[in-house]
């Protein structure tokens, strides 16, 4: 499969279902998913290669599997996608990289790569991440690539929710 992005380090390609162990070890973490509103099973990765699968389509992005340039492992996702960020649906980077991968910079390479492609194949004036307020490594990863606190807001699933944003005249291509 044909990479859509391509860093240093990583490449970014679209997911499918041969991806699903390698996603199952993400998602089923309970430490890297700890903020997240339940735990993953089978289904659940099952069902989110699917979305993704059917964002590809629908909407040219979706979360994509990262892999290492050096091995071709995947070692997490990352990518643009439409969340319900306080009833309005706006476009989102998201990103999970497994355990043993994390604190090496990776989540910053594929977030940065994923805006600055956000940036040059869309028309969004404006680009958001969202968690829990409580996942000081989620936002702490969309800070280091150029977005800053826009807002916090109660909802059901997280408590409390952090936003994000960075604005196209915020942008620029490092």
């Amino acid at each position: 499969m044909e990479p859509v992005i391509v860093t240093p380090r990583l490449f970014l390609r679209e997911m499918n279902m041969d991806d699903y162990e390698a996603l199952y070890a993400v998602l089923a973490d309970t430490s890297i998913m700890q903020h997240y509103p339940y735990t993953f099973d089978e289904e659940r990765v099952k069902a989110w290669i699917e979305r993704n699968m059917n964002r590809y389509k629908d909407n040219g992005f979706g979360l994509w599997a990262v892999c290492l340039k050096e091995t071709g492992e995947m070692i997490g996702d990352c990518g643009l996608t439409l969340q319900n960020i306080e009833g309005e649906m706006l476009p989102e980077i998201g990103y999970h990289i497994r355990a043993d991968q994390q604190h090496k910079g990776y989540a910053k390479e594929a977030a940065a790569a994923v805006r600055d492609w956000a940036f040059m194949n869309t028309g969004y004036p404006a680009l958001y991440s969202y968690c829990k307020y409580t996942n000081v490594g989620s936002y702490k990863t969309a800070e280091s690539i150029g977005m800053v606190f826009e807002k916090e807001y109660p909802d059901k699933d997280n408590e409390i929710t952090h936003v994000s944003v960075i604005r196209r005249e915020m942008w620029s291509k490092d």
